[in-house]
C-alpha cells in the first residue's frame, strides 16, 4: 500500500485478570499497520480480541505488552485525534439530537456560532435534517445510531474506532447504513477500524479486513477488498461473492477451533 502508516500496533498482548478467577490471554503479539485515510475491518470469531484490541488503541485500555502509535506518537490514553462509535449508541438521553453533536464541540475552544454551525452541517451528513429537537427516544435504532457518528465526526477526529455499530439494528437498517457509512467515509476519509463479527459487512466495507484467530488473537490473514463500490450491483458480483465465502472458510475455521477450545 501507499503512503505511511497512521496506526501501529507492534507485538500487542493483553491479558485479563478478574479480581477471581484464572487471567485470560485475550491478545497474543499482535501486529498490525492502518493506512491514513484507510477503511480496515477487524473481523474474527466471539472472544478474539477484536473489541479489545480496539479500546487499546484508542486508549480505553492501557497497553501492556508491545506498542500503538497513531502517527508516530505512542497511545497513552483517550485523545480528539480518535473518535469512536459503539455499538449501543451511548447518546445522552436527556439531550437533544443537536445537543448531543454539540456535546464533544462545547469542550473546544470554538465560538457559538461555530460550534453550530459544525453540528448543524454534520446533522445533515448522516441525514437528521429536521430532527435536531428530537430525544434519543423518538428516534429509530438506525437514527440514534445516525446521531451517534454526526455526535463523533463533528469533533473532527483524525482516526474512527467503530465497534460493532450495527451489531444492535435490524437487518434492513443494518444495510441501509452500511451504505450510508460508506457515503460518509468516501466524504470525510477518515482512517477506519471497524470491528464486526458479519462477513458480509466486512467484505462490502472495508478496503482490507484482519481475520483475526480464537482466543488468545492473533492476525491469521490480512485479506485485501477492493471493489467498486459505486457498483450497484457490486453484492451479487461472482468476485464479491467469491471474497465472502473465502473470508467466512478462514473465519469458520477459527470458530470452530474457538469451540473446541470452550469444550476442552
Amino acid at each position: 500500500m501507499n503512503g505511511a502508516a497512521h496506526i501501529v500496533i507492534d507485538r500487542v498482548s493483553h491479558t485479563y485478570r478478574p479480581a477471581r478467577g484464572r487471567p485470560v490471554l485475550a491478545l497474543d503479539g499482535v501486529s498490525l499497520s492502518v493506512q491514513d485515510r484507510e477503511f480496515l475491518a477487524l473481523l474474527g470469531p466471539s472472544g478474539c480480541g477484536k473489541s479489545t484490541l480496539l479500546y487499546l488503541a484508542g486508549g480505553f485500555l492501557p497497553v501492556q505488552e508491545g506498542s500503538i502509535n497513531v502517527e508516530d506518537r505512542p497511545v497513552a490514553g483517550p485523545g480528539p485525534d480518535r473518535g469512536i462509535v459503539f455499538q449501543h449508541f451511548a447518546l445522552f438521553p436527556w439531550k437533544t439530537v443537536l445537543g448531543n453533536v454539540l456535546y464533544g464541540l462545547e469542550k473546544q475552544d470554538l465560538p457559538r456560532d461555530e460550534r453550530l454551525r459544525r453540528a448543524q452541517e454534520h446533522i445533515d451528513l448522516v441525514g437528521l435534517s429536521g430532527f435536531e429537537d428530537s430525544y434519543p427516544s423518538q428516534l429509530s435504532g438506525g437514527m440514534k445510531q445516525r446521531a451517534a457518528i454526526a455526535r463523533t465526526l463533528a469533533i473532527d477526529p483524525r482516526v474512527l474506532l467503530m465497534d460493532e455499530p450495527f451489531g444492535a439494528l435490524d437487518a434492513q437498517t443494518r444495510s441501509l447504513m452500511q451504505g450510508e457509512l460508506l457515503r460518509i467515509w468516501q466524504r470525510s476519509r477518515k482512517t477506519v477500524i471497524f470491528v464486526t463479527h458479519d462477513v458480509h459487512e466486512a467484505v462490502f466495507l472495508a478496503e482490507r479486513i484482519a481475520v483475526m484467530s480464537a482466543r488468545p488473537g492473533h492476525i491469521k490473514e490480512i485479506v485485501e477488498a477492493r471493489f467498486d463500490r459505486d457498483d450497484p450491483d457490486l453484492q451479487r458480483t461472482p468476485g464479491f461473492l467469491e471474497m465472502v465465502d473465502h473470508v467466512w472458510n478462514l473465519v469458520r475455521a477459527e470458530a470452530i477451533q474457538a469451540d473446541r477450545s470452550r469444550a476442552a
